[in-house]
C-alpha cells in the first residue's frame, strides 16, 4: 500500500546535500538573514489527521470496512477535536504567528441540506482562539475528506458538487467572520494527478475494490472521494474540483470580498537531466490546469515534499548515498525553493508555502532539514519571489492516510492513549528561527 507521502515526502539537506547549490552560497554570504516583516510562521494541520472521529465524513467510512486500501482506521487521531486549545498554545509557545487548520465539512453538513450551528461555532471558536494568541488563521475548507452523503452521489464527480461545495463556502464563510486571515479551497486537488504515473497498478486496484465495497454497501452506483478513486474517474474528478473552486471562491468573495483565497497544489521540484528530458510534459500531467486556475487568485499553496529528476524515459531513482526519509525517497533541501521559483513563474501570484515537511523517525534528519531548506528559501526571495510565509507540515504526529500512524512528520510526538504531546528537538530549530524572524 501506498500513499501520497511515500512518494511526495521529503525535503531536507544536511549541511553536506548544501553544497549541491553552490551558485547560491556567496549570496547568502552577503544577503540579510532576516525574513519580511510580517512573514507569516506557521504549521499546518488537516482536520481528519488529527481530529478524530470523523464519523459522517467518506473516509471515516472507506477506513471502517473490509476490503479497504488504508492500513488502519484514524480513530481517535489526535483528540485534536477537544484539545484544539493544547494545539493553539503549542504554537504560540513555539513563538509562531501562524495556524493553519481546516474544518470538516462533515461536521458542517453530516446529511445533506442539514447544518450544524453548534459545529459551526467550533469553528469560529479555533479563529477566535487564534486571535486571542496572536497567531493568523489560515482556514482550508476542503482538505480531501468529505462528506459521506456526498462522495456517496458521485463525490466532485457529480454535476451538482460546484453548487454544493459553494452553498457550504458561503455558510462557513460567514459563520467564521472576520477573524480568517486567508482561505484555502481545496488541499492539493492535483493529488491523484500526481501520483498516477508513480502508482503501480495493484494499487489502483486495491482503491477501486476499496471504493467499489463503499458503493455496494450503501446501495449507490458511485463512491468517490477526493485522494481514493479509480483511475478511470480521473479526468470527471478534475473538471469537478475545478468548477467546485471556482463557485466556492466566488461564494466566499460574495460574503468577504476583501478576503484572500487560493488552492494548495502538492508540487515537487521538477529537474530535468540528460537530452530531451520530459520534464516538462510531465509538468503539464503533474499539475494540470490547476496553475492556470491559480493565475486568477490572490496567491497559491505551494506544498512540496521532494524533487523530480526526469531523463528522457521516466523518473529517475533517488541518487546513490542520499539521506532518506521513512520510505527510502531522497530528502533534499533545496526542493522547496525550486518548487516556489516554479509556481511563481507560472502564475505570476504571490506564494504560501502551506505544507513542508520530512516524515522520519530520525529528528536530527528533520533538525538539519528545516534551516537548510529556508535558508534556500530565504535565497530565492531576495532573488524577488514573493513568499506570504511558511507553513511546516505539521504540529503533531498525526493520522497519515492509507499508511495510518507509521510516518511520523510532527514537530510534537503524539501518545496514542494519553494524547500528550511532547516536542521534539526539531521544534526547537524551527522555534528559534520563527522568534528572531531570521536564518
Amino acid at each position: 500500500m501506498l500513499d501520497r507521502r511515500t512518494l511526495l515526502a521529503t525535503g531536507m539537506a544536511t549541511g553536506a546535500m548544501m553544497m549541491a547549490a553552490p551558485a547560491h552560497a556567496a549570496r547568502r554570504a552577503t544577503a540579510s538573514p532576516a525574513f519580511p516583516n510580517g512573514f507569516l510562521w506557521g504549521t499546518a494541520t488537516a482536520p481528519h489527521q488529527i481530529e478524530g472521529n470523523n464519523i459522517a465524513s467518506d473516509l471515516w467510512y472507506l477506513e471502517n470496512q473490509q476490503p479497504t486500501v488504508f492500513a488502519q482506521p484514524s480513530r481517535d487521531a489526535c483528540n485534536s477535536f477537544l484539545m484544539w486549545e493544547t494545539d493553539l498554545d503549542l504554537s504560540k509557545n513555539l513563538g509562531l504567528n501562524a495556524y493553519r487548520f481546516g474544518v470538516e465539512w462533515a461536521r458542517i453538513e453530516p446529511e445533506k441540506g442539514l447544518f450544524s450551528q453548534a459545529m459551526l461555532a467550533h469553528y469560529r471558536a479555533i479563529v477566535d482562539g487564534c486571535r486571542a494568541r496572536g497567531l493568523t488563521p489560515i482556514v482550508t475548507y476542503s482538505h480531501f475528506t468529505s462528506p459521506r452523503w456526498f462522495s456517496a452521489q458521485g463525490g466532485w464527480t457529480n454535476p451538482e458538487s460546484a453548487s454544493l461545495f459553494a452553498r457550504y463556502c458561503d455558510r462557513l464563510t460567514r459563520a467564521l467572520g472576520d477573524g480568517v486571515h486567508s482561505v484555502i479551497t481545496f488541499n492539493e486537488p492535483n493529488i491523484l494527478l500526481l501520483l498516477k504515473p508513480m502508482l503501480p497498478p495493484p494499487v489502483w486496484a486495491i482503491q477501486k475494490l476499496t471504493l467499489d465495497t463503499a458503493a455496494k454497501r450503501l446501495g449507490v452506483p458511485k463512491f468517490i472521494s477526493a485522494n481514493v478513486a479509480d483511475i478511470a474517474d480521473l479526468p470527471a474528478l478534475q473538471q469537478g474540483l475545478e468548477a467546485a473552486h471556482k463557485a466556492g471562491k466566488a461564494a466566499i468573495k460574495a460574503v468577504r470580498p476583501d478576503l484572500p483565497v487560493g488552492l494548495s497544489l502538492a508540487m515537487m521540484d521538477d529537474h530535468a537531466v540528460g537530452k530531451n528530458s520530459i520534464r516538462d510534459r510531465m509538468r503539464k500531467e503533474l499539475y494540470g490546469n490547476w496553475l492556470e486556475i491559480a493565475k486568477a487568485d490572490d496567491f497559491l499553496g505551494v506544498q512540496n515534499y521532494e524533487r523530480a529528476l526526469w531523463d528522457d524515459k521516466g523518473r529517475l531513482p533517488t541518487p546513490p548515498g542520499s539521506v532518506v526519509n521513512w520510505s527510502g525517497t531522497e530528502v533534499w533541501a533545496p526542493s522547496l525553493a525550486g518548487a516556489v521559483r516554479f509556481a511563481h513563474a507560472a502564475t505570476g501570484v504571490p506564494i504560501l508555502v502551506s505544507e513542508h515537511g520530512v516524515g522520519t523517525p530520525d529528528d536530527s534528519i528533520r533538525a538539519a532539514f528545516i534551516p537548510a531548506a529556508l535558508a534556500e528559501l530565504k535565497t530565492a526571495m531576495d532573488d524577488g519571489v514573493p513568499v506570504l510565509g511558511y507553513c511546516h507540515w505539521s504540529l503533531l504526529d498525526n493520522f497519515e492516510w492509507i499508511f495510518g500512524y507509521k510516518p511520523t512528520f510532527g514537530l510534537h510526538s503524539v501518545d496514542p492513549v494519553t494524547f500528550a504531546r511532547t516536542a521534539k528537538p526539531s521544534a526547537a530549530v524551527y522555534a528559534a528561527i520563527a522568534r528572531r524572524n531570521a536564518l
